[in-house]
Parts: structure tokens; C-alpha cells; sequence
């Protein structure tokens, strides 16, 4: 089956969903959906009621459990994970067992998600422009924004050479990655998240503007070094990485030797934006 992953946004909450090509489907993150609609306090809780719902559904003879499967989805740690899924059909039906004042609201915003997909299978540019509102929705500024986006594609650009160079999804990406984020920031991923004190916030959504880029310049390196080296193994990829955040470390010391700051910042790029805005408003009244 292939599927390409997304992330889409209730209520400001993130529901991990995969669309396959092949049976032009979505399927969507149980547990996540269970959070959505039970308002869990974390994603534990949410594990836990679903696995109680699923053990009654299944002693109740219910054939939609049976038939649920699970997908390899990323976890909160960045590591992809097989996840309970199902499809938008089986869901209505599991939403059923769920007492939730959210259960219409969310029925309706699935069939939304299922319509727009078809509409952006048709033009593509509209995935771009929903992406856009999601981000608008939640705070960034137009220019991180814009930013993130190209960000995106660069990322994909870069695993896509992985693929090519036989790196496997899942644990190689992930340490690949953690070099990229060691050699030009100095912290892997989790002492990265950490360090921004994020629990299952996605890190490149929670990087300021300069982060970000850098970040892309590591990944552009890499994935422009790796073409130009044709690695065939997990340790040549891991140099290739390696030479490619070293290009994005010395720009980044050389933009904190001409600011006299760190780049590499503990804000979250919402919090770094509600940070700026005061002295905004301060130039603003001052030009009055």
C-alpha cells in the first residue's frame, strides 16, 4: 500500500493520517481521534481508553475492530511507530461507541478532510494553500511560514536521496537526522526538543526563523553532497551528513560572531513570535 503521510488539524489538535494512493482512502490515527473526543490529558490516557474499547468492541463480536490494521506512523519521539488505524468508514463506526459532545463535529470535519483531497488530487496548489491556513491558524507569522513550506521540501528532497542511497525509513532517517541536527546545532533531536521544552510538538514547527533556515541549509547540503559522493551503505550516508550540517555549523557561527547572540534558541517559534511583538508594537507607536 502506498500511503503518504499528514497531519491535520481539529480544533487545533493534530490527528496523524495517512492517504492511500491505491484505494484513494484516508486512514486516521485511532488513538489520535480517541484524544480528540475524550479531551485525554495525554497521549497515555488516550492509549488507555482505546485499548479498553477496542478489548470490549472485540468481545462484543464487533467485525470493525477485527478489520482495523495499523500503519507505520510518526510517534511524538520523531520515530515512526505501527499505529492502529482506520479507515473513514470504520471510524464512524467506532465514533459511535465514544459519548463525546465532539462526535457530530468531528464526523463533519472528517468528510471535510476526505472532500479536499479530492479537490487537491485535482490541484495540487490547494494542499499548499491549506497548509498555509493551518499554519495561519496556530500563530506563525506569513514569512516562517513560508519558510516552513520550502523547508518541506527541501526535507523531501533529502530522504528521497536517502531512498535512492539505501537508507531504510524509520530508525536510519532518524539517526541521519540526528546527525544533521548534531553537527550544525550541537543537540540531537531530543536534547534539540528538550532544550525548547516540547513534548510532542513536531521540533521544525517549533524553530524561529534563523533556526529554520540553517536547518535547510544543512539538509540542502547534505542532500547535494550526497548526490555528489553516491553513498552505498548507513556509514557513508552518516559522513555525507555529517559534512552537510558542518556547512550549516559554520554559517551559523558566523551569524552569532556578527550578532554577538545564539542562534540555536529555547523559544518555540510561537513563543519567540508573542516575544517580538511588543517591541513591534514599541516601533509602531514610536513612527506615530
Amino acid at each position: 500500500m502506498g500511503t503518504k503521510e499528514a497531519i491535520k488539524l481539529f480544533e487545533e489538535k493534530r490527528v496523524r493520517t495517512a492517504w492511500d494512493d491505491e484505494q484513494e482512502k484516508w486512514y486516521f490515527s485511532i488513538v489520535d481521534v480517541v484524544d480528540v473526543l475524550t479531551d485525554s490529558k495525554d497521549a497515555l490516557t488516550a492509549r488507555k481508553y482505546w485499548n479498553k474499547l477496542k478489548q470490549r468492541l472485540k468481545e462484543e463480536g464487533n467485525e470493525t475492530v477485527t478489520n482495523c490494521h495499523q500503519l507505520k506512523l510518526r510517534a511524538a519521539d520523531g520515530k515512526m511507530r505501527l499505529t492502529d488505524v482506520a479507515d473513514t468508514e470504520q471510524l464512524f463506526r467506532i465514533i459511535q461507541s465514544i459519548p463525546s459532545p465532539k462526535a457530530e463535529p468531528f464526523k463533519r470535519w472528517m468528510a471535510q478532510v476526505a472532500a479536499e483531497r479530492i479537490d487537491q488530487m485535482q490541484d495540487p496548489e490547494l494542499s499548499i494553500h491549506q497548509a498555509m491556513a493551518d499554519y495561519k491558524r496556530l500563530g506563525y507569522s506569513d514569512n516562517w511560514i513560508n519558510q516552513r513550506l520550502k523547508s518541506i521540501e527541501i526535507r523531501k528532497d533529502l530522504t528521497d536521496q536517502w531512498r535512492q542511497h539505501n537508507v531504510e525509513e524509520g530508525v536510519q532517517y532518524a539517526t541521519l537526522t540526528d546527525i544533521i541536527y548534531q553537527a550544525w546545532a550541537g543537540k540531537t533531536a531530543k536534547e534539540y526538543k528538550r532544550y525548547k521544552g516540547l513534548k510532542k510538538e513536531n521540533l521544525r514547527d517549533n524553530m524561529t526563523n534563523e533556526e529554520l533556515v540553517l536547518n535547510m541549509l544543512a539538509e540542502l547540503s547534505t542532500t547535494s553532497i550526497t548526490k555528489a559522493k553516491d553513498p552505498q551503505n548507513l556509514e557513508e550516508n552518516m559522513q555525507c551528513a555529517a559534512e552537510g550540517g558542518e556547512v550549516a555549523r559554520v554559517a551559523r557561527e558566523q551569524l552569532e560572531l556578527k550578532t554577538g547572540r545564539d542562534v540555536v534558541s529555547p523559544l518555540s517559534a510561537k513563543r519567540f513570535f508573542e516575544a517580538q511583538q511588543p517591541t513591534e508594537r514599541l516601533g509602531e507607536a514610536e513612527e506615530k
